[in-house]
């Protein structure tokens, strides 16, 4: 068992032990749930720590023991061999462009769809919604035949509307707005709109969608994230390099295990891979958090 296992087998049996005193004695310090959340974060942390201490060593020196433990002075060597290797920079913007493409769309669709379910009242609502919850439980991997000859009788292969659209009304965005538009969205708002003689549209955009952006920046985040790691799908459908998004791209500077991996340059790469999506939720974790919470408690 490889030592990372039985580090989070470790930080599990720990964390049920404290449960579990929890609940008998009814009781536990804040220093040590404090210290259970430091060893979680440190054990959190670490990989991305050491992905950038690597990007700046050259392989010889990661494959070393002891591993190095600060930065080195390999960074610009391992620049050189990736801006030589790959095309960085339209890689990334290919990634930013289906990324945030696919979020919109989620964020448009999945907040009219919630809205819907949320406040209009027709017959087979409920129904609908449970098929809708039901198609969750289907996995993903179920349809990706069927999936895969719809995409290339519509042409889109070598497209990157194969990897924006398909997705665009997911199950999971519509439970997630509805949840939020039952919790947080008053009548008396859309009564007032209406008296006001505001239409349909007008109430969703200029009244509704204000109230929501808690939920879109959580949904929005995950989605953003959710697409910007998807290696499957992008596999089947992009042939072209040059449409290439940044976890092909990886795979490709990986080259041929067998011939041997610039180490040093693959963990550059990845490391600036990761700085957009830390950045993103850097910016949007007040709201992010704020709608994973909202709700939780009713006056």
């Amino acid at each position: 068992m490889s030592p990372v296992r039985i580090l989070l087998l470790a930080v599990v049996a720990l964390g049920a032990a404290l449960y579990a005193g929890a609940r008998q004695s009814r009781a536990v310090s804040k220093g040590t749930l404090y210290g259970l959340l430091i060893l979680v974060g440190l054990f959190m942390v670490v990989p991305f720590y050491w992905m950038f201490i690597y990007a700046s060593h050259a392989t010889p020196d990661i494959y070393s023991f002891p591993p190095p433990f600060w930065f080195g002075s390999s960074l610009s060597a391992n620049f050189a061999f990736m801006n030589q290797s790959v095309d960085f920079l339209r890689h990334l913007g290919n990634s930013v462009f289906v990324s945030v493409s696919n979020m919109a769309l989620v964020l448009l669709f999945c907040s009219m769809g919630g809205y819907a379910f949320a406040i209009y009242k027709f017959p087979g609502r409920n129904l609908l919604f449970a098929i809708l919850l039901g198609t969750m439980m289907i996995p993903s991997l179920a349809g990706i035949v069927p999936w895969f000859i719809l995409i290339t009788r519509f042409g889109w292969i070598n497209n990157y509307a194969a990897l924006i659209i398909p997705g665009c009304a997911n199950a999971f965005g519509i439970y997630w707005m509805r949840q939020y538009c039952q919790n947080n969205v008053p009548a008396s708002l859309m009564e007032a709109a209406k008296i006001d003689g505001c239409s349909e549209w007008t109430i969703f955009f200029r009244v509704i969608a204000p109230v929501l952006l808690p939920a879109f920046s959580a949904l929005g985040i995950m989605q953003f994230v959710n697409t910007w790691n998807d290696f499957m799908i992008p596999m089947l459908v992009l042939r072209d390099t040059r449409l290439l998004t940044l976890p092909l791209m990886l795979s490709y500077l990986r080259g041929d295990p067998s011939r041997g991996a610039n180490v040093g340059a693959l963990m550059l790469a990845s490391a600036c891979s990761v700085l957009p999506l830390l950045i993103a939720f850097l910016c949007a974790s007040k709201f992010f958090i704020s709608g994973l919470t909202a709700g939780a408690l009713k006056e």
